[in-house]
This record gives structure tokens, C-alpha cells and sequence, in this order.
């Protein structure tokens, strides 16, 4: 395994928590996982997203930085392989889809002063699958609060997510997951790790699942 930070990211339902355990398993990694569950917001939020979006992103946020904080202050980042659910700028992708403009300045200024503060991953997974594979991913999972997200959301924070990786050189693993299925395909699983075992330039690096 040539890094020692990986972090995987997608859109809802990509599959981005299955595939970080199964890593964190075969290397014997550190696991960090979003604690979306305990944000008392996001139930409410999908109810009424106008009204609840700004402390939804604002808990999420805090919520990651607090997390990722304690590890990077524990120096548990460098003891091991790390594999990571998400990536910290998520907030700021998420917040530029779900906030107004002068709301998304103010959570902007926020996310800049503590940003910086926080070690970066030596390589992105990022999960890229059509909004019809998303859906049928949220149904099977079957979070109640999740089964009403509508097709524009999630293409909406799929251009986002998409928007930003061109725009930026981070050392990303752009994984067609149109068909993957990482818990029941070893071959799957088998094309991620051969995939790190390699050096990669920085930029993206197209990879497709057999």
C-alpha cells in the first residue's frame, strides 16, 4: 500500500462507508466514519430543506472537524494506514448545493479559518455512479429519511462533487461504480486495492471496476 491517508468519497449512496470498511479490513486501517446519525437536523432537513439546511451543514461540519482534530491531535494519523469515509470539504460542496448565497458566504468564511488547520489525504476514491444506481442504493438500505431525496438533489451534488475534482489537483481515483458491488464482487474490491498499490501523478486517474 503505497499511501498512508486514504480518503473515499461519492454521493449519497455510492457506497463509500461499505468500501471503507472493506479496505480498513484487508490493511488492518484505522476507520473513520461520519457519524451522520447523531445530527439531529437531517431527519428534519429532508422534511423541510430550506429551513433546516444551514445547522444541518453547520453540525455536520463541526462534527468532522471535531473528529478529525482529535485523531490528527492524538498522532494516530501516522501510526497506520488511515481509510477514511469522507472528505472534509464535503461540508463546502454539500453547503454550496443546500444554502442560499449569503448564507453559503457565511459558512464559507467558517469553513476557510478551519480548514487549514487539518491534514489532507494522499489519495481520493472517488465513487461516481448514475442517480438511478444512487436511488436504488438509498431504497435497499432503507434509511426512512432518506427514501424521499429527489433525483435533483443527488444530481446536484454529483456536478459539485464532479465540479471540484477537475477543478483541483488532488491525487484522486475516479472509480466508475455504475455496477459495483464491493461486498459481493471480490474482483471489485481486488481492482481498488491493486489500484493503490500504485504511484499515482497528481490529478485524476480514471479507473474502471471489471
Amino acid at each position: 500500500m503505497k499511501y498512508n491517508f486514504v480518503t473515499i468519497e461519492g454521493n449519497i449512496g455510492a457506497g463509500k462507508t461499505t468500501l471503507a470498511h472493506l479496505l480498513a479490513k484487508h490493511y488492518n486501517a484505522r476507520l473513520i466514519l461520519e457519524q451522520f446519525a447523531d445530527n439531529p437536523f437531517l431527519p428534519k432537513f429532508y422534511e423541510s430543506p430550506k429551513q433546516y439546511a444551514f445547522p444541518l451543514e453547520l453540525f455536520f461540519m463541526a462534527e468532522r472537524f471535531k473528529q478529525l482534530k482529535e485523531i490528527i491531535q492524538q498522532n494516530e494519523l501516522f501510526q497506520s494506514v488511515t481509510i477514511s469515509d469522507y472528505l472534509f470539504i464535503k461540508s463546502l460542496l454539500f453547503a454550496k448545493v443546500t444554502l442560499p448565497e449569503d448564507e453559503f458566504r457565511l459558512y464559507q468564511r467558517l469553513f476557510d479559518i478551519i480548514h487549514q488547520q487539518l491534514v489532507q489525504p494522499d489519495i481520493l476514491i472517488y465513487l461516481h455512479a448514475p442517480v438511478t444506481k444512487l436511488q436504488s442504493n438509498i431504497r435497499k438500505r432503507n434509511r426512512p429519511y432518506e427514501q424521499r431525496i429527489p433525483d435533483e438533489y443527488l444530481f446536484n451534488i454529483q456536478e459539485t462533487y464532479t465540479h471540484y475534482i477537475k477543478q483541483h489537483n488532488t491525487k484522486t481515483l475516479f472509480v466508475d461504480a455504475s455496477e459495483a458491488d464491493f461486498l459481493n464482487n471480490e474482483k471489485h474490491l481486488q481492482a481498488i486495492i491493486e489500484a493503490l498499490d500504485k504511484e499515482y501523478p497528481e490529478g485524476q486517474h480514471y479507473i474502471s471496476l471489471p
